[in-house]
């Protein structure tokens, strides 16, 4: 049977292309209806804003200080360290911190008929509307009242492209490395790589730690001159010394670095488009399934995974293989595991051999020994493991989204639900502070300190999963419905940094008595500090579980609408 069509080709009229602009709006009308009675959310929001207002003005007379100086000696380094910072800041804080704003959620536009490089170049110009980009504008300013105090209108207009093309290569480079991650992490068969690739960005701080701190130390200038010279020629630092050059008499250098800043942004954007797919779709492809091998024991058997397969087969057993696999298979809760194993090896080493082991020899050189460590500093660094391999679980409601429902509708004890989280996180967690606290007692030379380090780091731990279980039922918030580990809607990434700083400030002071008997004790802390620390921990986490179970009892309603995504 034949339907009469009652629109005539005809008279319709032309159909209008989409453009940047259309995405700019769209994001702009998101963001006014995700505002719309969201008192906190418009408080977090402009929180934010002052936030990045005194980033900008501090950063905006930190590159204008050689310019207000007419001191051009230092400008290079100036900019092309600051700059370098920018993009690097913009590189790491997504993946470790802050998350990155996906208001528009790439997958939405998956059954649209959009040319990809339409949609990159739409959702690019949404990314350039936000808080920290106008921040960041703001603040690389300073190099153009440098560059024009300096060498006049021109070089003030050279440094102008540079300052905007440096702020296309910190986004572009964000959303490209994001995005990359984000694909990574869906398919299990390259995870690993995805760690190595973390573990060796954050390597590379600890060398720059060691080196930035010696050269402080000897106030050899010319020698960091030499280098912010070095790396105004590389991405880093190319678009905010082009204006520097043409104060200085070097002009020739400013096209062929704004050349390198547009091949760069141009590479960054084509590898964004090519990963931005894959997560339109929302899976990665990893090859042929593999056959089950081994398979044995009914179907409640199979789905207690090999890491809790030792639970018991009741609801507390059940809820611990939940969220055993959940942590083991979901890309967001993986991504928060590598950054607790590759942050968690690399800081407690540059606190104990880059903070503490620089002796002065003589007034002329450095030293560096693992004997300049002390059971206290050692004590002091394994609470900020303890504490940031714990306030991952600050938001754990929010990893589930709508799907809590199902233990609200099952009702749940928030004691078990609790005490079961718990147990599951740590079942990944603890093995990875024991091996952090054998490395750094390893690398210290100092095999006798494992009882200490361990002993601190479960104390902390134990004190930060009480802590963080409350900040979980009090102040969850929900999270995009994304293939994306590092989304965050829009003002959530403030609500992010906020959560973890009050939860990390908290856990420290909670972990303060550790400290205290390590100044005390002295030597007979080696031996009580895995006894005591433990004892402390699991006391600490029983407590917190026990007490905010209670709230959790009273608040399931409340919290499931809080976690669940608006749409």
């Amino acid at each position: 049977m034949a339907v009469p069509v009652s629109v005539d080709a005809a008279t319709a009229g032309p159909v209008r292309a989409v453009s940047a602009r259309h995405f700019v709006r769209l994001k702009l009308r998101v963001m006014g209806n995700n505002f719309r009675g969201q008192g906190w959310r418009v408080a977090l929001f402009i929180g934010g804003a002052l936030f990045g207002l005194w980033f900008a003005a501090s950063g905006f007379f930190l590159f204008a200080a050689p310019g207000m100086t007419d001191n051009g000696k230092y400008a290079v380094l100036v900019a092309a360290a600051g700059g370098g910072l920018l993009v690097l800041g913009w590189l790491l804080l997504p993946l470790v911190f802050f998350g990155v704003d996906e208001t528009l959620d790439p997958a939405r536009f998956a059954l649209l008929p959009l040319p990809r490089r339409t949609l990159v170049t739409g959702l690019f110009a949404a990314a350039l509307v936000s808080v920290p980009v106008l921040a960041v504008l703001i603040a690389s300013s300073g190099l153009v009242l440098t560059s024009w105090a300096l060498g006049g209108w021109s070089a003030g207009l050279v440094a102008v492209v540079g300052v905007l093309g440096g702020l296309l290569l910190c986004v572009a480079a964000s959303r490209a490395v994001t995005s990359a991650f984000a694909t990574m992490l869906r398919s299990r068969r390259v995870r690993d790589l995805a760690a190595v690739l973390l573990a060796v960005t954050a390597a590379l701080l600890g060398p720059l730690q060691i080196f930035g701190l010696a050269a402080l130390r000897e106030t050899d200038w010319t020698r960091l001159t030499g280098a912010a010279t070095v790396l105004g020629w590389t991405p880093l630092g190319a678009p905010w010394t082009a204006g520097i050059d043409v104060a200085q008499g070097r002009a020739w250098a400013a096209p062929v670095k704004l050349l390198i800043t547009a091949a760069a942004i141009g590479a960054l954007l084509v590898w964004w488009s090519r990963s931005l797919e894959s997560a339109m779709v929302g899976a990665a492809s990893s090859g042929k399934a593999p056959a089950q091998r081994g398979v044995t024991g009914g179907a409640v058997t199979q789905l207690f995974p090999r890491v809790a397969g030792s639970f018991r087969r009741d609801r507390f057993g059940a809820l611990v293989a939940r969220e055993a696999r959940y942590w083991w298979r979901d890309a967001r809760r993986r991504a928060n595991l590598i950054t607790i194993a590759v942050v968690g090896l690399f800081v407690p080493v540059m606190i104990n051999l880059g903070g503490a082991s620089f002796a002065v020899d003589g007034g002329e050189g450095f030293t560096m020994g693992a004997g300049d460590s002390s059971p206290v500093l050692v004590t002091v660094s394994m609470i900020f493991v303890g504490v940031l391999a714990s306030v991952t679980l600050a938001n754990q409601f929010g990893f589930d989204g709508s799907a809590y429902a199902a233990n609200v509708v099952a009702g749940v004890p928030g004691r078990v639900e609790l005490r079961a989280r718990m147990t599951a996180f740590s079942l990944y967690v603890l093995p990875l502070l024991a091996f952090v606290g054998v490395v750094l007692a390893v690398v210290l030379g100092r095999p006798g300190w494992i009882g200490l380090t361990a002993g601190s780091l479960a104390a902390t731990y134990g004190v930060g999963l009480a802590v963080n279980s409350f900040v979980s039922v009090l102040a969850a918030y929900s999270l995009p419905e994304t293939s994306n580990p590092f989304a965050m809607n829009s003002g959530a990434g403030l609500t992010k940094g906020l959560l973890t700083f009050v939860a990390m400030i908290v856990t420290a002071v909670g972990a303060v008595p550790m400290v205290v008997a390590a100044a005390l004790l002295g030597d007979a802390w080696l031996w009580l500090a895995l006894p005591l620390g433990a004892a402390y921990g699991l006391g600490a986490a029983l407590l917190g579980a026990y007490l905010a179970g209670d709230v959790l009892d009273r608040r399931m309603p409340e919290l499931l609408a809080t976690v669940t995504p608006r749409r």
